[in-house]
């Protein structure tokens, strides 16, 4: 048996994510530097939730549009992806996507601008994606500062969390280490699980899907990218659910 929590009205269980009444949170991932892993971890944490019957809505911010390429390629039934959304239509698309679906995850352009910001401040978390080099954390701490910005300006507490992406699943670096040490040092909190560089990982935005509908004859290491995907997965629920509200279910 695993404690796996309650949070608002959602009972989270291994069978699936069964809503009994009200929304779940809006999960933004944010992040001014391209390239740092926001759209792959956005389609792995929505596909790994809709997999659990979840309806999920996925807001592609992003001018590149990449989810929006990923979802022509197929997605769960249980997905929806929205593209075209503006500096002027974002607020107004995240609170239509929450009257629809449970889970509403949004996926932002790679760049400082008032669309990150508006989205920032209706976020109930906010991941931000870091490669483990100097560069791509001190990017990270730019959208850490802009998240504490949003604070000041809404009075409200906006919860975040860094996410290191492309890292080596056998080693730890002395990079790694440093990067990791130094936002340890300000308080800024971090994802347990790394997103570990995996061919399966890239094989999603080439071949559509989840990682559980790929060919495991096309695509080298996908036992491993699932079980990396779904311990993600996993945090992630525990990491929105308030303390001391578990419930017990079997798996």
């Amino acid at each position: 048996m695993v404690s796996v929590g309650y949070h608002g009205s959602y009972r989270i269980s291994i069978c699936g994510i069964i809503p009994v009444g009200q929304t779940m949170p809006t999960i933004v991932f944010a992040n001014p530097k391209g390239g740092a892993g926001k759209s792959t971890a956005a389609v792995i944490l929505a596909t790994q939730l809709a997999r659990r019957g979840a309806k999920v809505t996925i807001l592609d911010a992003d001018p590149n549009k990449p989810v929006s390429e990923w979802a022509k390629r197929g997605t769960p039934e249980s997905l929806v992806v929205v593209a075209d959304i503006s500096e002027a239509t974002i607020i107004d698309e995240i609170d239509a996507a929450g009257e629809k679906a449970p889970f509403v995850i949004v996926d932002l352009e790679g760049t400082a601008s008032m669309m990150v910001a508006y989205a920032i401040s209706r976020a109930d978390l906010v991941i931000v994606p870091t490669q483990a080099s100097q560069l791509d954390a001190k990017q990270a701490a730019k959208a850490v500062m802009l998240i504490k910005q949003q604070e000041k300006a809404f009075r409200k507490t906006i919860p975040f969390s860094i996410l290191y992406t492309r890292t080596s699943s056998a080693i730890r670096t002395k990079t790694l280490s440093h990067v990791q040490n130094e936002f340890q040092k300000n308080n800024i909190p971090s994802f347990r699980t790394h997103l570990h560089e995996r061919e399966a990982f890239r094989a999603l935005f080439s071949f559509g899907g989840s990682l559980e509908t790929l060919d495991p004859r096309q695509v080298g290491g996908l036992e491993n990218a699932i079980a990396n995907a779904r311990e993600y997965a996993a945090e992630f629920v525990h990491m929105i659910q308030p303390a001391g509200k578990g419930i017990t279910v079997h798996g």
